[in-house]
């Protein structure tokens, strides 16, 4: 295996990281600036207030998308599995 294959790898590898994780920040964004908005408005200033949105939405997110990120997550291993032959000459 030389260098530019295992850089391909790799940034194959960071790229579906990237991809799988995307949707979740994104989400705990959205909700963080919803409650930031809404604390602002009412002017309450509690810590422990935006913790329970963003765990919850971000969860239902997971349980929502879990299905594809497997899919996606099988598929690049089988990928590399089926990769291990032509990588070892």
């Amino acid at each position: 295996m030389n260098i530019s294959v295992a850089l391909d790898l790799g940034n194959e590898c960071l790229m579906l990281i990237l991809i799988l994780s995307a949707p979740l920040l994104l989400m705990g964004l959205f909700v963080g600036l919803i409650v930031g908005v809404f604390q602002a408005v009412t002017q309450i200033h509690e810590m422990t207030l935006t913790f329970i949105p963003k765990i919850a939405s971000i969860f239902g997110l997971l349980v929502v998308l879990l299905p594809w990120m497997t899919i996606r997550l099988v598929e690049y291993t089988i990928g590399l599995f089926n990769m291990f032959p032509t990588l070892m000459k």
